[in-house]
């Protein structure tokens, strides 16, 4: 009977939960709609006629909006094939702008806190003496995204979570004023349960501890109160942009940042999220192969400012940035060694920062460039980029995973297999397992490693961020992890993208819907 009784408690718990309530939301309201405009369609003429005329005001909308190209003709194929559902799916999902608010409230917070990272112009002006190219590119980061280059910071690279995680672990246990955590993923297990603990002795010490996660990004995984219950422990946190189960263009736009800020000085930034995959101690694909890099000095302030912004525009503001600066907290100088600029992108202007860095990082690169990504849905410039380098010469390499976490998004990467392998780019698919890094290297010279992913969603529509190194002697550590995976992966080969009639159509419409994803 007990056995009964826990049963039910179990099958209790998993159909309350959130996910599978959000789920069945979902659906219903999709079913909802289909057999809304399925009836609408044979109720009036009038009616017909005006949702006809409706979606073809979207599509001349369409056409004349300064838009990705592969974007709009995925729009453009579904408003011709239905009519009714297409135009009105395109008001609720397609437009990529984020909501008013949300754009409204963000906008704000920037504004006013224009002028707090200043170019040092001298820092700058160095790299312009030996590296011209390299100086535009940095300059385009801080005149559009506002992330100014900075010297004087020591910066560590991580081939894997778990070696990072120890790091974590000790730069927490040593702070001393505040600690900023902002993730897309928070998973209760093993990682996460071991920094709660030290966060809760560190907001007994007094230390001013805040944290926003991603609510989509944690939806199956954490309580839907589970930002009330830190509150209650002490802990500032905030969930972005709290997921409602309703077709929103908002729900979009979340926040893929990855960022750890310690006491101002020191910072954590890279692909790996909070949970237990991330650290191999819960084997989901394989052996997770996932990068991250620790700074020490000048260069955290992006940072810090880079979750002040997300905080300000939701909680109480802050306005004395002066107490966050690097040096208030650590007076000593520290290690000079390179240029490192940490760098954010947002969905809230037109600039496609994140992907214009690694199309700038192709068109300059000399010798070669090797990419790591989890997913590879690009868009026709940076496929012409990656093309365009290796036709020039260069040894383009992108690293995949070998066992994909998503399957369908797996195989619409392979259907841009074939023109990168015939333009000369080399593609390997790591054997051990996942590929979860975000990570560029180029000419012995040029790093970044962050959160970017090499698709639509990434480039276009979330929050994100990385860390772009220049002369750095962490570039050359990057470069080694790379020339390791190499040899741990498969190869791919013109003979294994085969297709067929079958094959080929399949992978024709994969493609078109490949923007969606």
């Amino acid at each position: 009977m007990d056995g009964v009784r826990v049963y039910m408690r179990k099958l209790l718990k998993i159909f309350t939960s959130r996910v599978v309530l959000v789920g069945l939301a979902i659906i219903v309201q999709g079913l909802w709609l289909l057999v809304f405009f399925a009836y609408l369609g044979t109720y009036s003429i009038y009616i017909n006629i005006f949702f006809r005329v409706l979606s073809i005001l979207i599509l001349l909308y369409l056409i004349r909006k300064d838009e990705n190209s592969a974007y709009k003709i995925v729009w453009i194929i579904l408003i011709m094939a239905v009519p009714l559902l297409g135009g009105i799916l395109y008001l609720m999902i397609g437009n990529k702008r984020p909501s008013r608010r949300l754009a409204r409230r963000l906008a704000k917070v920037k504004d006013g806190m224009q002028g707090t990272m200043a170019q040092n112009e001298d820092t700058l002006e160095e790299v312009r003496q030996t590296d011209p190219q390299t100086a535009g590119g940095l300059s385009y980061i801080g005149r559009y995204g506002g992330y100014p280059v900075w010297k004087n910071t020591s910066v560590k690279y991580y081939r894997v979570g778990e070696e990072m995680f120890a790091d974590m672990l000790e730069d927490i246990r040593k702070a001393e004023h505040y600690i900023f955590l902002e993730y897309y993923i928070i998973a209760e297990g093993v990682m996460w349960d071991m920094i709660l603990e030290l966060l809760l002795r560190k907001v007994k010490e007094g230390v001013d501890v805040r944290l926003i996660y991603d609510d989509v990004g944690c939806v199956s995984l954490l309580p839907i109160r589970y930002a009330q219950k830190l509150e209650k422990m002490g802990i500032q946190c905030m969930a972005f942009n709290r997921f409602i189960p309703f077709f929103s263009i908002v729900m979009n736009n979340r926040d893929h940042r990855k960022i750890l800020v310690v006491d101002g000085h020191t910072a954590y930034n890279g692909g790996i999220n909070l949970a237990d995959e991330y650290i191999n101690r819960k084997m989901r694909f394989g052996h997770w192969k996932d990068t991250a890099v620790r700074l020490e000095g000048e260069a955290v302030f992006n940072f810090t400012m880079m979750f002040l912004e997300i905080w300000n525009g939701f909680r109480t503001p802050e306005t004395d940035f002066e107490r966050f600066c690097p040096h208030r907290w650590h007076p000593k100088p520290f290690e000079d060694d390179g240029y490192v600029v940490p760098y954010g992108d947002t969905p809230l202007d037109n600039e496609a920062l994140g992907e214009n860095v690694y199309i700038n990082i192709l068109n300059q690169a000399k010798d070669y460039v090797y990419i790591a990504t989890p997913y590879l849905l690009v868009s026709d410039e940076m496929e012409s980029a990656l093309c365009l380098a290796a036709k020039r010469g260069v040894d383009v390499r992108i690293q995949m995973p070998g066992i994909p976490d998503k399957k369908l998004v797996f195989s619409m990467a392979k259907t841009y297999y074939p023109s990168l392998l015939i333009a000369g780019v080399k593609i390997y698919e790591y054997s051990p397992g996942f590929v979860h890094a975000k990570s560029f290297v180029c000419d012995d010279r040029i790093a970044t490693v962050g959160t970017i992913n090499l698709d639509y969603r990434s480039l276009y529509l979330h929050f994100e961020c990385g860390t772009f190194l220049y002369r750095c002697s962490a570039v050359m550590d990057v470069k080694r992890d790379f020339e390791d995976c190499f040899e741990k992966s498969r190869e791919v080969s013109l003979a294994d993208c085969r297709e067929g009639l079958v094959g080929g159509i399949i992978n024709s419409a994969l493609r078109v819907v490949a923007p969606l994803m």
